[in-house]
This record gives structure tokens, sequence and C-alpha cells, in this order.
């Protein structure tokens, strides 16, 4: 099938996700304690009543304090704290818009359950499911989605029962994407 788009020029690779969390530190805390991840830098940028309009799309006053995290093996995390007059305290679930979560693949979803149970600031939502017949590409995944206390929801996935699934992107992609050159010829 051939793209009805030609694409971006010059993509690469995805470089970082990135989450507004209501507390910068707390977060840090969780995603480094927990899931391993290193503080690269921290930032701040405003308040600057032309900038932040125009380049991040939220109101004059509104400034923020960031941290990049590097996840190993494969993922870099940026985590925003902002302040602004108007700013909604209350995370998107899973159903509104701009809902999301962040998943992790897992040796078996069962040891996580039982690692997490007794953190405070982490919900185990219902029990651990199992992807049955009606998804007969994952079929047999297993996995659980957990509630942080401000709100993102983390997915934890155990794939090694699935019988034959789809090219996810996992480790044998691990290296530099390293796109075909083309030259062209002089006139």
């Amino acid at each position: 099938m051939t793209p009805t788009s030609p694409g971006l020029p010059g993509l690469q690779y995805v470089d970082h996700v990135a989450f507004t969390v209501p507390d910068l530190d707390d977060a840090t805390h969780l995603f480094t304690v927990l899931l391993g991840a290193e503080v690269l830098y921290e930032s701040t940028r405003g308040p600057d009543a032309a900038a932040m309009p125009e380049h991040f799309g939220v109101p004059a006053d509104a400034h923020l304090r960031l941290r990049m995290l590097r996840l190993p093996p494969n993922l870099n995390v940026e985590l925003f704290q902002w302040w602004s007059a108007d700013r909604s305290p209350v995370f998107p679930r899973a159903s509104d818009a701009g809902g999301h979560h962040l998943c992790f693949v897992v040796n078996d979803v069962d040891d996580v359950v039982t690692a997490v149970a007794d953190l405070p600031d982490i919900e185990i939502l219902g029990a651990r499911k199992e992807v049955a017949g009606d998804s007969p590409a994952v079929a047999g995944n297993r996995w659980v989605y957990a509630r942080t206390s401000w709100g993102l929801i983390l997915e934890f996935v155990d794939r090694s029962r699935v019988a034959d699934p789809p090219p996810l992107v996992g480790p044998r992609d691990w290296h530099a994407h390293s796109p075909s050159i083309t030259t062209e010829a002089s006139s």
C-alpha cells in the first residue's frame, strides 16, 4: 500500500514523551525509585506574556519547571510542573480527551501487582487481566493498569504467553536508526 502522505522530511525517531504533573518532586521520586529513571537535567520557563501563549499555547501568566529523565533502556521522559491562574488540577481519565497511559513490559504481571500493592501512591485498577480470543493477535497478554495518586495511568504487560505476537517495537529494534542516504549526481 502506498502512503497518502510522504511523511515528515528528515524524521528519525521518537525522542521523548512528556507528562504534566502536579508535583515535580513527587513524580520524579516515582520515576527514579520505582521505575529506575535517571535525572538528566532540569529547566524553567516563563512567565513570559509574549512567548508562553505563542510557543506553548498556555495563558500569559503560565510558567513551568521541568525535568528530563532517562528511563532505561529505551525511553526519555520529560516531566512538567506548570503554574497559571486557570490551571486545572484534574488529570484526564483514560476516557477523557487527552487521556493516556504509559506501558511497561514486565516478566510477570502478578509479581508487579504484589510489589506495588502496599505503595501509598499507586492504586492497582481491578485485578490482572488476560487477553482472550477476542483479540487473537495478542491473545495471552497478561496486563494490569495502575494509577498514581496524581492520575497517571501505568500499564504493566507480560507478552510471554502470546503465541505469535505482532511485530511491536522491542529489544531487537534498539539500535541507531540509519535512514538510507541518497545523493544526487551533479549536473
